[in-house]
């Protein structure tokens, strides 16, 4: 099963732990820095930004612990490894990111209708540190390979994109009086960043509750093992995925026929041919004689897929 589903292994673990350890301490020591200053400067938009760093900070803490962990071999305890740790981490921050969201949004709605007038030149410095620390941890994390950099890394962009906005509001807000334009660019902001959060937790949820991973993938799956000789039906097939990237299958196959030894080992080679491209973490099959019952047949399972 060598194949390009692995080249990210490749990647020197410890490199990559240095690296997501490094954009931890910035972004947390950062997201302090950001507290004190949206509260001196009284401005609702680095306040969000502040929730955003703790969020990232968060996300690259647990993602820092979960590499380490993920990357465990499985015992006796945690049978399937460790990789289900990454979906508790992420649903954990999502709902840290949530509240927070709603925090700023209730301290940034109010001001609509009552703009209080930031202090635009602590809010254009912070900006420039905003952007210089966020740019920096981007810079150093985009050379990592794993799905984990990389999806980090899109944090640290979107926090250097937050930042930049800042910066060209405070520069506005140091010419003309536009209190309003601070809420108006935290609730923007916020929205943009809940929106994302929603959808990453109801995918993240789906995946904790063993909910197939991709439909498609496992009617295509079904189809192919169809194919093979002597398969006639399918029935149990469930597939669910340990963290979004490892996939587990387990179905029971009737055959049409009783079978030698030497036949059934010519099935499971073909089993195993059909699903290489599919790189599933784990796979377990049950064949079933014709007039077998299935012990577990009670769970009134409708047969899936016949001949």
């Amino acid at each position: 099963m060598s194949g390009h589903h692995h080249h990210h292994h490749h990647a020197d673990p410890d490199a990559s732990s240095g690296r997501i350890a490094m954009a931890f301490w910035l972004n947390a020591m950062f997201a302090v820095v950001e507290f004190i200053g949206g509260m001196l400067t009284n401005s609702t938009a680095i306040m969000a930004d502040a929730v955003h760093d703790l969020g990232d900070a968060l996300a690259i803490g647990f993602a820092w612990i979960m590499q380490r962990l993920s990357g465990r071999e499985a015992d006796a305890r945690f049978s399937y490894g460790y990789r289900r740790f990454s979906l508790l981490a992420a649903l954990v921050n999502g709902g840290i990111l949530i509240i927070g969201s709603v925090w700023v949004l209730s301290m940034a709605i109010p001001r609509l209708w009552a703009p209080e007038m930031p202090h635009a030149a602590g809010m254009f410095w912070l900006a420039i540190l905003g952007v210089a620390v966020n740019g920096f941890a981007a810079v150093k994390v985009s050379k990592g390979k794993t799905l984990n950099e990389q999806l980090l890394n899109w944090h640290l962009l979107e926090d250097v994109l937050g930042w930049v906005a800042v910066l060209i509001v405070s520069v506005v807000l140091l010419f003309v009086d536009w209190p309003i334009l601070d809420p108006i660019l935290s609730i923007v902001f916020t929205l943009f960043i809940l929106s994302n959060v929603v959808r990453h937790v109801v995918k993240t949820l789906s995946l904790f509750l063993q909910a197939v991973p991709d439909r498609k993938l496992r009617q295509e799956i079904m189809d192919k093992l169809m194919e093979i000789e002597h398969i006639q039906a399918i029935h149990h097939l469930h597939l669910w995925s340990l963290d979004g990237e490892k996939h587990v299958l387990t179905a029971h196959l009737e055959l049409d026929k009783p079978i030698s030894t030497e036949v059934q080992t010519a099935i499971k080679g073909d089993i195993a041919d059909a699903l290489t491209k599919y790189a599933l973490a784990h796979t377990t099959f049950e064949f079933e004689q014709i007039s077998e019952n299935c012990r577990d047949r009670n769970e009134h399972h409708p047969p899936e897929s016949h001949h």
